[in-house]
């Protein structure tokens, strides 16, 4: 679908009677593919909807997009209103997270809920230096050479924690949002974008419910950031998983379902505080 000037590609998995309403947001140099263990189990009783957010996956690579948290978060908030999806449990991995907390920060009645796994946080915008390399002509050529120097096998055993579980289809998936060469254009122009997360004095103006789910051995975002942005978020409550890092979606999806279909139990129970 366009909107503002840039395609934002979903795939949409409607249920007759929902549950709820399920929106999936992935993380940074990924796509919706890292929820593909999650859908299956999600979509039995509920609705779920996963977005590419640009310029990942399947969405635009547009050069005049603004590639900031907020701008991509209002974008998605008139995906949402246009998809016209109610009771909306928003759920971010890593980057995903951040951009959860900025749509709970703009349009907090849109919102029964907020799942952060392994959420960004705290990061503050990028040093001058790169905001102004970013200009330069060749500066995605710079991304292009950086990225393929770390690698999609390098990636992947830093971010789980059992490595004998990366395999072909893994790899491929994962590589997949390299293909397309005007990816790192965009990349470049996401530098230049992105502001700093929410800070604390913002965190703790988000009254909308938030489940934070931590892989224990996390070396991307360790658990200290889950464990800090519990004590920001007001209503807010934190689980770990043990022996899992940062793919958590690809690594414990059963544990992550069940720790959720708990906690919207207890939410309906008036349990949640």
């Amino acid at each position: 679908m366009l909107l503002n000037g840039n395609d934002f590609y979903y795939e949409y998995y409607p249920h007759p009677t929902p549950k709820q309403s399920f929106v999936l947001l992935h993380g940074f140099l990924s796509s919706s593919f890292s929820f593909r263990k999650l859908i299956p189990l999600l979509q039995k009783e509920n609705t779920v909807l996963t977005i590419d957010l640009p310029p990942f996956g399947k969405s635009g690579k547009a050069k005049k997009f603004i590639y900031s948290y907020e701008n991509i978060a209002s974008t998605i908030i008139l995906l949402l209103e246009k998809l016209s999806i109610q009771q909306i449990v928003m759920v971010g991995h890593s980057m995903g997270g951040q951009i959860c907390l900025n749509i709970a920060h703009q349009r907090p009645d849109l919102l029964e809920a907020v799942v952060l796994l392994c959420s960004s946080s705290y990061l503050p915008k990028m040093p001058a230096k790169y905001v102004y390399a970013s200009h330069l002509p060749f500066f995605s050529h710079f991304v292009k050479r950086y990225l393929e120097k770390s690698g999609v096998e390098k990636n992947l055993n830093n971010v789980v924690y059992e490595k004998e579980m990366i395999d072909d289809a893994m790899r491929d998936g994962y590589l997949e949002p390299f293909l397309n060469k005007d990816i790192f254009y965009s990349l470049a122009r996401m530098i230049r974008d992105r502001e700093g997360d929410l800070d604390e004095t913002l965190l703790k103006t988000i009254n909308t419910p938030c489940l934070l789910i931590w892989g224990e051995a996390d070396k991307v975002v360790p658990l200290s950031i889950g464990q800090r942005l519990q004590g920001d978020l007001p209503h807010s409550e934190l689980h770990i998983l043990k022996q899992a890092g940062h793919l958590i979606p690809e690594e414990k999806p059963e544990e992550i379902v069940a720790i959720i279909e708990q906690y919207l139990q207890k939410k309906e129970n008036g349990g949640v505080r």
